[in-house]
This record gives C-alpha cells, sequence and structure tokens, in this order.
C-alpha cells in the first residue's frame, strides 16, 4: 500500500461522502433498502476499494486480485455505489437498485455484477466463504489477500463461530476480517438482543490477532490493514467501531434505520446535510 498524506486523505473523505450522497439517492429510488449499514461502512468501503485492495476494475478476473466478501449482503448500497465510483459499471445504473431485472439486487448476486466475488444473503456465512478463498489460496501459493466484511449482528450465528474456530486451528494469517461493530440490528440493540460482548477476548480465545479501531479514521483503518499484513502466526480480526447512519443526523445511532430507507422529503434533508459534510471537508483541507 502507498503512503498516506493529507491530498490522499482529502479524496478519500471527499469519495466517502459521494459514495453516501450515492447510498442515499438510490434508496430513496428504489424505495427499499438498508440505510444506517451502508452509511455508517462508507469509509471503510472507501479505504479498500481506493488505498487498500490489489485489484483492476478493467479486469475484475485478474487472478492475482485481493479478494474482498461482504458477508452482510443487505449493506449492499454501499457497496455497488463504490464499485460503480472505482469504475466497475456506470454509476447511473445505481438509479436501478432493487428493480426488476436490474443487476443491483438486495443481496449480492455474484454472477450479475463485476466485482462481485460470492452471493450473499443468509447471515453468518461470509467467513466461511472467505475461508474457502484462504485456503486455495494457501494450496496455489498464491500471495493475494482474503478479507471479510461482517456484521456485528451475524455474531449471533452459530455458524460464524463455526469459522472463526476452524480459521483459527488453520492459522490461516491470509485472512483479515473486518467486523462492523455499529451495536444495532433490526429488532434494537445488539446488547439487548443477544449480548456480543466481550468480542474481543471471543476472538483472541478462538486464537485471532485482533485489533480495535475508529471505523472512520482512515489513518486506524488503513494502519489496521497494514498491521494485519505483519501477523503470520495467526488470521486477523478488525473490529472497527462505526456510527449507523453516519452523515445523517436523524439516522445516526437509531437502529429503526437499520431495515428502511428514506422517502423524498427525509432524502431531500440527507443529501443537504451530506453537501454541508463535503463543503467542510474542502475547507479543512485548504
Amino acid at each position: 500500500m502507498e503512503g498516506l498524506h493529507d491530498k490522499k486523505i482529502k479524496f478519500l473523505e471527499e469519495m466517502a461522502n459521494r459514495l453516501r450522497q450515492d447510498v442515499i439517492k438510490a434508496l430513496v429510488s428504489a424505495g427499499s433498502g438498508h440505510s444506517a449499514g451502508p452509511l455508517g461502512m462508507a469509509d471503510i468501503f472507501t479505504a479498500f476499494y481506493f488505498h487498500i485492495l490489489r485489484h483492476n476494475p478493467k479486469k475484475p478476473q485478474l487472478p492475482d486480485r485481493d479478494r474482498l466478501i461482504l458477508s452482510n449482503g443487505h449493506i449492499c448500497p454501499i457497496l455497488y455505489a463504490t464499485l460503480a465510483r472505482a469504475g466497475y459499471f456506470p454509476l447511473e445504473e445505481l438509479e436501478t437498485l432493487r428493480k426488476i431485472n436490474s443487476r443491483l439486487q438486495g443481496h449480492p448476486h455474484r454472477k450479475s455484477l463485476p466485482g462481485l466475488e460470492t452471493t450473499s444473503g443468509p447471515l453468518g456465512s461470509g467467513i466461511s466463504q472467505a475461508i474457502g478463498f484462504a485456503l486455495a489460496a494457501r494450496l496455489d501459493q498464491k500471495k493475494y489477500r482474503i478479507y471479510c466484511l461482517t456484521s456485528d449482528g451475524e455474531h449471533q450465528e452459530g455458524n460464524t463461530w463455526e469459522a472463526v474456530m476452524f480459521a483459527g486451528k488453520h492459522k490461516l494469517n491470509n485472512l483479515t476480517v473486518l467486523v462492523d461493530r455499529n451495536n444495532i440490528q433490526i429488532d434494537g440493540f445488539t446488547e439487548n438482543v443477544m449480548p456480543l460482548e466481550p468480542l474481543k477476548a471471543k476472538y483472541e480465545a478462538f486464537n485471532w490477532h485482533v485489533i480495535e479501531i475508529n471505523g472512520h479514521d482512515f489513518y486506524q483503518i488503513i494502519g489496521a490493514v497494514a498491521e494485519a499484513h505483519a501477523i503470520y502466526e495467526k488470521p486477523t480480526v478488525i473490529i472497527a467501531h462505526t456510527i449507523p447512519g453516519r452523515g445523517v443526523s436523524f439516522m445516526e445511532r437509531d437502529f429503526l434505520w437499520h431495515g428502511k430507507p428514506p422517502n423524498e422529503e427525509q432524502a431531500r434533508q440527507a443529501l443537504r446535510e451530506l453537501r454541508t459534510l463535503g463543503q467542510k471537508i474542502q475547507s479543512e483541507h485548504q
């Protein structure tokens, strides 16, 4: 990975802001979909696709590309927006989100779009899928890395912990899991529905290297991935603390926005706030 400097940080912050606006526009056009998670993960997707990953939108099946697996497929609006901005498909196609015959379904379908590594839907399956990629890379003696983005809520699924146990046993050091620790799910706050803490200690008990970060700080996101690259004896999990609905005041930290889109009036307000934030980013880096 290249080094970070002020110009690159400005670019990443501006890109994340554009992606949040893309998500709002796509959701209001669709009339359905998830708002909080995609907005909360915009910085992480920006960091991966515009700084961390080895990938080529013009050659999406490049053999030595890094693999990014999205386990919690319902936050796909941010994945689609990121892929479009990265050049995998036309930006205007985002307006077809969740529409009949659209390539942008409510959960990603691997064969529909370039840049998708897996089909995701059932929660808790992503780490197991990522393990398959990691084992294949090891068998083939390849150096590409595997990243799996997961939600905190799906850590209430038993198959998640079977996968965590397996990866720890086999010391899959080419696998990095990132947990979106936003503390919400569709029925409320995770610690009320089914407590996850102590999450760090649980991963450590399964022989993982654990890093905790602010999921909105590009230095911390990119630094954590660099640290994961230096760990040779075990897989790494990055627990990224994020704010669901990040950037839109009436959505932030409100679990009711987990699974619903804004209406037209709410979308206008959200876009106003995000454009104001974009202006602030510009002024801070002048």
